[in-house]
C-alpha cells in the first residue's frame, strides 16, 4: 500500500509524517523505518523506528532510490512500513517524472507486505492522478 501526503512548503507535512511514524510504531508488530534527505528530525522520531538519513547513501536518482529500498527491503524481512519524507528529494526528480517510481513501490509492497508513506512538497489539487488516488 502506498499512501501520500501532499501539501505546499510549511504545511505541516513533516509533523504530520513523524505522529504517523510514532504512532505506527507503538502499535507495529513489524519494523518501521523513516527515510529522510538529512538528520533534522531524528530525535523527533520514536526510538524503535530506523531512522536512515538517506543523503549518506549517495542517492542521484529514482533508480538509484529504488535499489536502495530494495536492498533494504531484501536484508530485512521484517520491515512493514517504510516512511519516506521529502521523497522528490530523495528520488532527485521532478513530481511529473514520479509515475514509474510509484509503480514500482506498489509492486515492492504488495511483493513483500510493506507500506509506504510519502510526504511531497506539491499542492494536493496539483498533483498527477498517478498519485492523487493514494492521498490522505
Amino acid at each position: 500500500m502506498i499512501q501520500v501526503i501532499a501539501g505546499k512548503k510549511g504545511s505541516g507535512k513533516t509533523k504530520r509524517l513523524i505522529d504517523l511514524t510514532n504512532t505506527t510504531a507503538k502499535e507495529a508488530e513489524h519494523d518501521v523505518v523513516f527515510l529522510d534527505d538529512d538528520n533534522r528530525y531524528m530525535f523527533d522520531v520514536d526510538h524503535k523506528v530506523r531512522f536512515i538519513n538517506a543523503e549518506d547513501y549517495h542517492i542521484h536518482n529514482a533508480d538509484m532510490f529504488i535499489g536502495f529500498l530494495c536492498g533494504m527491503l531484501s536484508s530485512n524481512f521484517d520491515i512493514g512500513t517504510v516512511f519516506v519524507d521529502a521523497f522528490l528529494n530523495l528520488c532527485h526528480t521532478e513530481l511529473q517524472d514520479t509515475e514509474q517510481v510509484v509503480r514500482t513501490l506498489a509492486e515492492l509492497g504488495e511483493k513483500h507486505g510493506v507500506d509506504f508513506v510519502l510526504s511531497l512538497s506539491a499542492d494536493p489539487e496539483e498533483l498527477p492522478e498517478h498519485l492523487k488516488q493514494y492521498l490522505i
